[in-house]
């Protein structure tokens, strides 16, 4: 399996995707926005996105299974899966605010192999594969080198059903707004991982979120240098709906201030 080939045609994939989405939010109406729940939200064209690219995907790595947003595709228990977002940010997307994007990853096992993120209005794909550096539509990224939390951006994100730790999560907020350069919130998960690989963020937490909201920007923030762990400090980010990422060089600052709040 030819991973680097694999990665060409999937960021290929991505920015025609990017196009259509691009295309329908020109003549885009919320009366075609559906509710699954409390605050998420769905379109016609997360839709008709993740179809189009689970059935590209299906002629790049024939044998792989599917875990998608929308729910089209069936899991492989074993081998090879796609992590499918077909739109992360669609409450931003309705809206006519950006950013919003597609991210998909490949996983083989329980490991990520590969990560791209295309972030639509802007038209920016970050991706990677295998062991090799991260990049940003063609030009190498890495995390950035502010070293203590003091110095920092720091991006998060709101839950939109789980409330269960607000308390301690305002509050982990409040000491982030007092403690760093500042807080942001640019409602997109995948887009705020993106934007640590590539330093425009130092770090990033939040929690209920899904495997598509983060498999891919996860893999791209280590392979440009960052970590990335669960709020007790484990690996379990992908399924485990929580997750920390930062620069390796003020990693551990950040992931002890939060740990020490939403740990509680």
């Amino acid at each position: 399996m030819n991973i680097q080939s694999i990665c060409e045609q999937v960021i290929t994939l991505a920015r025609e995707t990017g196009g259509f989405i691009r295309t329908q939010r020109k003549s885009f109406s919320i009366d075609r926005v559906e509710s699954k729940g409390l605050h998420d939200f769905v379109s016609y064209v997360d839709k008709e996105s993740e179809k189009k690219i689970v059935a590209k995907l299906k002629g790049i790595v024939p044998q792989a299974g599917f875990i998608a947003e929308e729910g089209t595709g069936e899991k492989n228990p074993n081998g090879l899966n796609w992590i499918i977002d077909p739109l992360d940010g669609t409450t931003n997307f309705i809206h006519g605010l950006p950013p919003y994007a597609i991210s998909i990853a490949l996983m083989d096992n329980d490991q990520v192999i590969l990560g791209v993120i295309y972030e639509v209005t802007l038209d920016e794909c970050f991706y990677s594969w295998g062991e090799n550096k991260a990049f940003l539509n063609g030009n190498p990224i890495t995390v950035s080198s502010t070293a203590k939390v003091s110095d920092s951006l720091i991006a998060t994100g709101f839950p939109y059903y789980d409330y269960e730790r607000m308390e301690p999560f305002l509050k982990s907020m409040e000491h982030f707004m007092r403690y760093s350069h500042g807080l942001r919130r640019i409602g997109s998960a995948a887009t705020d991982l993106a934007y640590v690989a590539c330093g425009r963020f130092d770090s990033f937490y939040e929690y209920s979120l899904q495997p598509w909201d983060v498999a891919a920007g996860s893999f791209i923030v280590e392979q440009a240098g960052g970590k990335v762990c669960d709020f007790s400090g484990t690996k379990n980010y992908i399924f485990g709906k929580e997750i920390i990422a930062a620069n390796s060089k003020m990693f551990d600052e950040f992931r002890d201030i939060t740990s020490d709040f939403l740990m509680k």
